[in-house]
């Protein structure tokens, strides 16, 4: 058994990194799938998701403050566009991760959320899930 869903949110800054673990964990568990694999999925080339520690504020604040320094908002980029360095961060970060599902609850680790990361807002912005399992 297979379910997709997508949730739309509305990003409110050019660049952020929020928690987004509770729609993830709430989908998993109104699926039904018990045992299986939970694939989430930014369709966007200028946002991206990762996996972090969710209990200290700053942690945010400091990959997006190293993602800033790293590849700079205004660097002499080639290709047309002022979002350079958003495509970049994306390639960077990666736009899906991959969970498991144990009964029937996302399996992630005790300090640990997922983050949508935005290079490019304030947009609305896509972020598809799909669980795969019995």
């Amino acid at each position: 058994m297979a379910i997709k869903k997508r949730i739309t949110i509305k990003t409110g800054h050019h660049t952020e990194m929020f928690n987004i673990t509770p729609a993830i964990r709430q989908t998993v568990a109104e699926s039904g799938i018990q045992d299986g694999i939970c694939v989430v999925y930014v369709p966007h080339s200028s946002a991206g998701l990762t996996i972090n520690e969710n209990t200290d504020p700053n942690v945010t604040r400091d990959v997006m403050n190293a993602l800033d320094r790293l590849v700079p908002q205004e660097n002499n980029y080639l290709h047309n566009g002022k979002n350079a360095a958003a495509h970049i961060k994306s390639s960077l970060i990666g736009v899906s991760e991959y969970f498991l599902v144990e009964d029937g609850q996302l399996d992630i680790g005790r300090w640990q959320s997922l983050y949508f990361m935005e290079f490019d807002g304030p947009r609305d912005r896509h972020i598809d899930i799909k669980i795969i399992g019995n």
